[in-house]
């Protein structure tokens, strides 16, 4: 079963190879014209769906038709879906709207970072804490360290990303407030990042996801958006139990959850090529001293998601102005906070293990043999990393040659000097037969 969340739309594609030249893990090859996703070596991450210009790469996400499937639903709201409104001043006065959709109860993921960030505080100052920690509050950040920074797994935070703790607590409270069968609630993510919907199919550090489904900014909002501008002014602006403040609405961008925490030693990236650059100077120890390693794979945070449809330089300021709306909870005395610092809720279950993506066989000794030989064809290839070929790297068409994947000719200019030598073959063969 094909746990990714991005697809390629075939009919899309003009194999123009704009996808393989950003892909992080190089997950990508353009065989026979078209563009092809290596389901071991993708991580979601969406940066070729927004380098697509053709826009073939997609993210499939769970329909809204969905919430039939249960009898009662909870919508796990995330930071950056208020900012896609032109219109709205404040979280509540989308509320409403929500509950038209069909909602019986509605969890902030921006409640549950303020959780995030006071358990983080705690684990910044305890014992256990291995420096520096890195936030695992974006889905694709796990991937890619055990994809690519395996040295670093241990560096990990121990804490779930924020919409798992949001969903886990959310369904947890709304069973034990109505009596209700845990079988019979359907928890739903609105999402603005195509790898959420990878973590609830194949979560990494848990045995299940508690989200049943992930819906995307753009299909809710689309629903959302005239519902909210008829409701104006008409009624009572509606409430949850459990609204979340200015450092939880904050992390919606880059830096915001760092903020919330509170430490001085962090460092806050976003973009997923900045983000490799910095996992990998930390590995190589050229970047000390950092006590927390926040990591947005998204540009800006994830106002910048793929599946947001606002600017994210509009949204960011958005975000700004909504953050300042709200009050500034005292974490550390919160009631609701402080109720699941400690749990076991908001933790992972299960140790992160290295992937590897470069296990050319099962067998250690035939595994060697192909190296070798995957070094000779790569020392014979050009170098130029074009791309012509389909693959990203003349590394990587060297291990698809040794795979069987592809053939020493795939590179144009290993073919234009053969047809060079052939022709100079013809021409000689002509003159000797003049000759003859």
């Amino acid at each position: 079963m094909y746990k990714h969340s991005v697809r390629l739309d075939k009919r899309k594609c003009v194999g123009c190879t704009s996808c393989i030249k950003v892909c992080p893990t190089e997950a990508i090859r353009v065989q026979m014209g078209k563009a092809k996703i290596m389901e071991d070596s993708c991580i979601d991450c969406g940066r070729c769906i927004t380098a697509c210009p053709h826009h073939a790469m997609i993210s499939v996400t769970t329909p809204l038709a969905a919430m039939a499937d249960h009898k009662f639903n909870i919508v796990v709201v995330a930071s950056t879906f208020y900012t896609q409104f032109q219109t709205i001043a404040a979280p509540e006065e989308v509320y409403s709207g929500l509950y038209s959709l069909g909602f019986d109860s509605i969890y902030e993921e921006a409640r549950a970072s303020e959780i995030l960030a006071e358990a983080l505080r705690k684990h910044l100052r305890s014992e256990n804490a291995i420096f520096p920690v890195i936030s695992t509050s974006c889905p694709v950040i796990p991937r890619l360290v055990t994809t690519l920074y395996p040295n670093l797994i241990d560096n990990l935070s121990p804490f779930l990303p924020s919409n798992e703790i949001a969903a886990r607590i959310a369904k947890n409270e709304f069973c034990e407030m109505f009596g209700v069968d845990a079988s019979e609630v359907g928890v739903y993510y609105i999402s603005p990042c195509s790898a959420e919907m990878a973590h609830v199919r194949a979560p990494l550090g848990t045995k299940k996801s508690t989200i049943d489904g992930v819906f995307s900014v753009r299909d809710v909002y689309a629903k959302l958006v005239s519902i909210i501008e008829s409701s104006k002014n008409k009624g009572p602006v509606c409430t949850i139990p459990y609204p979340a403040g200015a450092f939880g609405l904050g992390t919606a961008v880059v830096g915001g959850l760092s903020s919330a925490v509170g430490t001085e030693h962090y460092l806050a990236v976003d973009g997923i090529d900045n983000v490799c650059q910095c996992l990998e100077e930390i590995e190589n120890e050229r970047i000390t001293g950092l006590h927390l390693l926040e990591p947005l794979t998204c540009s800006g945070g994830c106002v910048g998601g793929p599946l947001n449809f606002e600017n994210q330089f509009v949204a960011k300021n958005r975000s700004r102005r909504i953050a300042n709306s709200q009050p500034r909870l005292d974490l550390e005395h919160d009631e609701h906070v402080q109720k699941y610092v400690g749990s076991s809720l908001i933790r992972y279950d299960e140790a992160f293990e290295p992937r590897s993506i470069l296990r050319l066989s099962d067998d250690v000794a035939e595994a060697a043999r192909m190296m070798e030989k995957l070094e000779e064809v790569n020392r014979q290839l050009p170098g130029l990393d074009c791309g012509s070929c389909g693959s990203p790297t003349c590394r990587t068409l060297a291990e698809d040659i040794v795979r069987g994947y592809a053939v020493e000719m795939d590179c144009i200019f290993k073919l234009r000097d053969k047809v060079r030598i052939m022709a100079q073959e013809m021409v000689d063969l002509a003159g000797a037969h003049k000759r003859g």
